[in-house]
């Protein structure tokens, strides 16, 4: 199951002295949006304080590292955002999420972002040190057992794609007009594409509003 895995890769991480550890993969990107948080595949052992301004305030949708994920894969030390900070390259809301963690003690760590097959899809793993551990302690760490927590983490992240995982039913009709809409196709466009009324994709588009609250 997803939670005896979860319990298997928290403990192992520890061990490297990673004790704090947010996974997530999303289904539903798009160049504006990574989905709604509800349909995330989302693993955490961070405090329920932390997640719920993190997540559920929306902090994650300027955190400097998950837009370093996003445009990336493979591993990146968290002192890469010391030399941003440095250049004074990050914006206001970036830095209001810089000093939030500073504030929780996540300051130090390193953040995989995993290879992807569509557009549509990306997973990432942020690894928090455990407090008191600074970055120098953790770059020194990974130079040692870096490519091995790489491997660690590719493995279980494949492994959480072949679990059960619940979502919020739509139609394969309702799937294939929401992802017209979702590349910028009007509602005539999509109706030319899949061979329907205009009007019958206005009712699949007001379906799988209700259905995706």
């Amino acid at each position: 199951t997803a939670e005896e895995l979860w319990d298997l890769h928290t403990t192992k991480m520890a061990g490297y002295g990673f004790t704090r550890i947010i996974y997530a993969f999303t289904r539903y990107r798009t160049s504006s949006s990574l989905g709604d948080p509800q349909d995330w595949v989302l693993l955490t052992n961070q405090s329920a304080d932390y997640m719920a301004a993190f997540v559920g305030e929306g902090m994650y949708f300027h955190a400097p590292m998950l837009g370093w994920a996003l445009e990336n894969d493979g591993a990146c030390s968290w002192s890469w955002m010391k030399e941003m900070l440095n250049n004074d390259a990050f914006t206001p809301s970036e830095l209001k999420v810089v000093e939030f963690n500073r504030k929780m003690n996540v300051t130090a760590g390193y953040t995989i972002s995993f290879s992807s097959m569509s557009s549509r899809t990306k997973g990432a793993i942020a690894l928090t040190a455990k407090e008191g551990m600074s970055q120098a302690e953790v770059d020194a760490m990974w130079d040692e057992y870096g490519d091995e927590i790489i491997l660690i983490n590719n493995v279980a992240h494949l492994k959480v794609l072949t679990l059960p995982y619940t979502t919020r039913h739509l139609t394969k009709r309702q799937r294939e007009v929401l992802e017209c809409v979702g590349d910028g196709k009007t509602t005539q466009d999509t109706a030319d594409i899949l061979g329907l009324t205009a009007a019958t994709v206005e009712k699949h588009l007001r379906l799988a509003r209700e259905a995706l609250d």
